[in-house]
């Protein structure tokens, strides 16, 4: 799900910092990356990439790690209602 951050000018580590979310150094892409577990465990967690150019976040729920042989099986949500009402936890908070 894609969130646009509008007029956000701070710093994108601090910002997540404070929505609970970590640094994923794993993320294996050039855009910052991070995660938020929903339980005590590593999975499931709210995984979200950030593009500096869009000044934009893309959000998703990882259900378990990714497994990259031939083929990507993912098991991410993009649409839930746990996805959607995150979105609407990290809009309000940027937009106060």
């Amino acid at each position: 799900m894609k969130i646009d951050l509008g007029e956000f000018n701070g710093k994108i580590y601090n910002l997540m910092r404070k929505l609970g979310y970590h640094p994923d150094k794993n993320s294996g892409k050039n855009q910052p990356s991070f995660s938020k577990p929903l339980k005590g465990g590593k999975f499931p967690r709210f995984h979200t990439y950030y593009l500096p150019e869009k000044k934009q976040l893309n959000l998703h729920l990882d259900q378990k790690a990714a497994r990259y042989n031939k083929e990507t099986d993912h098991s991410g949500e993009y649409n839930s209602p746990l996805v959607k009402s995150e979105a609407k936890r990290i809009k309000e908070y940027v937009n106060n």
